[in-house]
């Protein structure tokens, strides 16, 4: 085989075509602007690895600030600040890397992914660790969200589609929900329901991973129907 057929045949065995990204969440259009104002005022020294790295050591470090809030509850606002930086690095790498034309499309995608698929467990650790949820409740939503994020890898492979969101909710409403209800936490750590006290996170996580679930089973049956119909066999 000559150089040149080796080289086509490998061009053709990698060929790859980034998937439809859908994000339709509450604060998507806003984001979207400010994250296109914040890349073109980027220093040319920051390119979009550092941001992810940020990202990663970002809410790592949030849930460190979790882990310590057991001792002094105070950590839970430099919590709020880890999470901002974290969706600083986590939302601007891609924006950035768009915005000057230096996009991986395999290597972003596969890093960015496998990057916020432990730094989950760095945070959900923090949150068993931090005596605000039952340890139960934190990897019951860290198994959630990684069952949903499984399905949406599914659906990126296979419909060529990236469902960012979920019924208006992405990453950014989840960072901004778990920022107020730190702030709640610094006065409210526990609520009155049917009677008894319950944690104020006990019952967020709860509902968080309802929700996920329902997610989970709605899009799946909605893919799985999807790819039927596309590859129905007469």
């Amino acid at each position: 085989m000559s150089t040149q057929t080796y080289s086509l045949s490998k061009s053709k065995e990698f060929a790859f075509t980034p998937a439809v990204r859908l994000q339709q969440s509450f604060v998507a259009a806003a984001e979207k602007k400010t994250l296109l104002w914040l890349a073109e005022r980027t220093p040319i020294c920051i390119n979009s690895d550092h941001l992810t790295l940020l990202g990663f050591v970002a809410q790592c470090l949030a849930g460190v600030c979790y882990a310590l809030a057991r001792w002094n509850r105070y950590m839970l606002l430099a919590g709020i600040v880890c999470l901002a930086l974290n969706w600083l690095g986590d939302s601007l790498d891609g924006t950035l890397a768009r915005v000057r034309n230096r996009q991986r499309p395999r290597y972003g995608f596969y890093v960015d992914h496998i990057v916020d698929t432990f730094a989950a467990f760095f945070l959900m650790g923090g949150l068993a660790l931090s005596g605000y949820v039952d340890p139960r409740i934190a990897f019951g939503m860290l198994i959630a969200f990684l069952m949903l994020s499984i399905e949406a890898y599914l659906a990126t492979y296979t419909l060529g589609q990236f469902q960012l969101s979920y019924w208006k909710f992405g990453p950014t409403e989840i960072r901004l929900l778990l920022a107020l209800g730190n702030l709640a936490l610094l006065r409210w750590p526990t609520a009155k329901i049917l009677g008894a006290q319950v944690r104020v996170f006990d019952l967020g996580g709860c509902i968080g991973i309802a929700g996920m679930g329902l997610m989970l089973i709605v899009s799946a049956i909605q893919h799985t129907a999807n790819l039927y119909r596309q590859e129905k066999i007469s």
